[in-house]
């Protein structure tokens, strides 16, 4: 997940990552015109190595920007037909939100403590296997996630922002 905290690390970091990964570009930072030319620089090395690209963002705009794909809360992402349709989710009428709308993956959050939410209250690994068993779509970990700490859950899929 990209934000101003990882933006001088991002194309460093989309070379590194394992082929068929994502980049979900938010940027939120940067006015209109300066987060365009940031997505669409970002998203030339993502695709050469091979990753999807999804916007935080409104459908509309995703479809507009040549996304692969839409990321946000699940009501934002209803009717994302051809995109895929990743939604957030911190609680179990989220996780609900989402399987309504089909979204194709969640992004179930915080796992652990985040730097960007200093003392913010957590799922933790057990809370969130038992969230995650809810679903019927791949989910993805998120919350102060790194190498480590994905190992240490035995969960795959994890997104992070600071985490290398």
């Amino acid at each position: 997940m990209s934000d101003a905290r990882n933006d001088a690390r991002l194309e460093a970091i989309l070379r590194r990552l394992p082929r068929g990964s994502g980049l979900i570009f938010r940027h939120y930072h940067l006015d209109e015109a300066k987060r365009r030319a940031r997505f669409d620089a970002l998203a030339r090395i993502a695709r050469q190595y091979g990753h999807v690209v999804v916007l935080a963002e409104t459908l509309k705009e995703a479809r507009r920007w040549g996304a692969d794909g839409v990321y946000g809360r699940p009501g934002s992402l209803a009717g994302g037909v051809g995109l895929l349709r990743l939604a957030t989710a911190h609680s179990l009428r989220a996780i609900g939100a989402a399987r309504r709308i089909g979204a194709d993956a969640v992004l179930l959050s915080p796992v652990f403590a985040t730097r960007s939410h200093p003392g913010a209250p957590t799922l933790g690994p057990v809370r969130f296997r038992l969230l995650a068993r809810w679903a019927d779509m791949p989910v993805i970990a998120l919350g102060g996630m790194n190498r480590q700490r994905a190992r240490h859950l035995g969960w795959k899929k994890w997104a992070a922002i600071d985490g290398a």
